[in-house]
């Protein structure tokens, strides 16, 4: 009886098998799927801190004072954060912001403008 294992969409385990018809199975994070299905790709969008999508190009305000490393002051609570860029990784906003340069933020401590 020979298998033909299929990588898991969902966790990309190489283990996944055929249960019964089309259905494979991962056998370490028990996702069902067909793979002659197309899968719908998942949208990573970023949200500020009340839930509103954020986009490229939008204006943000910083809800919290937030140290900088380096810095001798932190950026304020109220700053507004004018062209940002979406990233992916942990600081998902690349930014300028007016007396401290090019930095990094998470999205969880802004909101929409």
């Amino acid at each position: 009886m020979s298998e033909e294992l299929k990588v898991c969409p969902n966790c990309k385990s190489p283990y996944g098998y055929a249960l019964s018809g089309e259905l494979y199975a991962c056998p370490e994070c028990s996702y069902e799927w067909n793979p002659n299905e197309k899968v719908e790709e998942e949208s990573t969008k970023v949200m500020d801190s009340n839930g509103n999508e954020l986009n490229d190009g939008d204006d943000v305000i910083v809800i919290k004072n937030l140290p900088v490393k380096g810095a001798p002051k932190p950026v304020k609570a109220g700053t507004k954060v004018k062209n940002i860029r979406l990233t992916e990784g942990d600081h998902n906003i690349d930014c300028k912001i007016d007396g401290f340069g090019s930095m990094g933020l998470k999205s969880e401590f802004v909101r929409k403008a």
